[in-house]
């Protein structure tokens, strides 16, 4: 058997601990690759500006996209062992669901912005360009649940293993109530708008925060068992 660092269980305990902050730096990086998206009825002109004019951009960001995702189970896959270990596998379960559904809702959107991109804006149909540009903001409002559900299994979770303080679990009950609100933003434009600073910044900076917050609680606990 290898007695290679990278072959013990103790190494890759480490890695899926610290998914977390690395899901984070790649959705930075596709955040920062993709741009600007149009807004919600954004004119034919614009949209097609956007999709094929910034096609490698979008293209190089749904490839970003597709291994944060990745990361994201993983991340999720350590908050269930760790709570399994603590005796709190329900809530280790609901942080595996949450981390499912909201995974395939970042690839579905992530699929429609690359679909527009690689083809769809440059076939001459302004209005299916639009309708999927809009869906893909709806599709942003919705995430807010999954993400609320994520966010709590771990709060919970970890408060109630006696892992995190009680100042930290009120932090994560708020960061909960705070998401769970992005699911509302449906009005017709402004800050609460399903493309308004709302729901494009403030509940995605929340639940970037608190993933790395969490991960960062999981590196401190250090390896615990022998099944990675």
């Amino acid at each position: 058997m290898s007695t290679s660092e990278y072959a013990t269980p103790v190494f890759w305990e480490r890695q899926w601990r610290m998914s977390g902050i690395v899901f984070v730096i790649l959705s930075i990086v596709a955040y920062v690759s993709y741009g600007d998206q149009p807004r919600v009825g954004a004119p034919a002109d614009e949209l097609i500006a956007f999709y094929a004019g910034h096609r490698t951009r979008i293209l190089i960001a749904a490839v970003f996209s597709g291994i944060a995702v990745l990361y994201l189970l993983w991340f999720a896959a350590a908050i269930r062992t760790t709570l399994a270990d603590a005796g709190q596998d329900g809530w280790g379960a609901a942080a595996t669901a949450a981390s499912a559904v909201l995974g395939a809702t970042f690839l579905l959107l992530m699929t429609v912005a690359a679909a527009l991109a690689y083809a769809i804006a440059g076939s001459a149909n302004p209005t299916m360009t639009a309708g999927l540009n809009d869906m893909a903001w709806a599709g942003v409002v919705l995430s807010s649940f999954p993400r609320a559900m994520l966010t709590m299994a771990a709060a919970f979770g970890l408060w109630r293993a006696g892992m995190i303080s009680n100042a930290l679990f009120a932090v994560g009950v708020g960061a909960v109530v705070l998401t769970f609100l992005g699911g509302t933003t449906w009005l017709s434009g402004g800050f609460w708008a399903p493309d308004g600073a709302y729901s494009r910044f403030v509940t995605p900076l929340i639940g970037l925060v608190w993933i790395a917050v969490v991960s960062r609680v999981l590196l401190a606990r250090g390896p615990t068992r022998a099944g990675w």
